[in-house]
């Protein structure tokens, strides 16, 4: 099983909310289109929170380097497959972007772990991380992706890639393409046709053949329906 198959039970399983950014509720984690504009038809948003959040979207903190950084890892998290885009391609780092300035908290320990990247690549190849290849970035991420098998030493390296990865999943998971994966609809109405003919047949049940004609079709389930003045159903 690969990765992304992993990080699908993941989130689609009973403990998948539990990894997901503390403090970082639905209407948080990702913005439609133009929501930041819509008043408060689109999630609710009051004045307030609509003019914070067009406050820290005008702020920058990730540098150009660290997007290129994050871009590299949130792309081995989520890589475009066969069924769904790669992260960068969906917007995951600039989600990463809005996150640290919505919880300034979280920043000392995102930027820290940026720079121990570039340690690690000096350490090990003497370049930059965001000059090393595919396989020697590869190299420095197993080390701290598995936590079972993780050297004493890379310890805090670990914590900052679990960090890392629930910000990955937490801003893929909630974009449209991440719902599609998952085959998450939502509150999307179903059609029941009511109770199956053999079932009633089988308990001696039938339909009153006077209402047959008043019931719901499934071509007419868009139709509002109309009363004359005695109240009794046109049509």
């Amino acid at each position: 099983m690969n990765r992304r198959e992993n990080l699908k039970l993941l989130f689609t399983g009973t403990i998948g909310t539990g990894l997901i950014l503390t403090g970082c509720s639905p209407e948080e984690q990702a913005l439609p289109e133009n929501a930041l504009l819509a008043g408060t038809t689109i999630g609710g948003r009051t004045d307030e929170e609509i003019q914070r959040d067009l406050e820290l979207l005008s702020e920058t903190f990730f540098t150009e380097a660290e997007r290129k950084k994050l871009s590299t890892l949130v792309d081995i998290i989520m890589p475009k497959d066969e069924e769904s885009p790669a992260a960068t391609e969906i917007g995951v780092v600039d989600f990463m972007e809005f996150m640290m300035k919505d919880q300034p908290g979280n920043q000392t320990r995102m930027r820290g772990g940026l720079m121990w990247l570039d340690f690690e690549a000096d350490e090990k190849f003497g370049r930059t991380f965001n000059q090393l290849n595919e396989t020697e970035v590869m190299q420095i991420v197993d080390e701290v992706a598995w936590p079972d098998t993780a050297k004493p030493e890379y310890e805090g390296g670990v914590r900052w890639f679990n960090m890392l990865r629930n910000l990955t999943c937490s801003g893929y998971f909630s974009t449209e393409a991440g719902w599609k994966y998952m085959g998450y609809v939502g509150n999307t109405p179903n059609a029941w046709d009511g109770v199956p003919q053999e079932v009633m047949s089988k308990h001696g049940v039938q339909l009153e053949e006077k209402y047959i004609a008043q019931y719901l079709k499934p071509e007419d389930r868009g139709t509002i329906i109309q009363w004359d003045d005695e109240g009794n159903v046109i049509g």
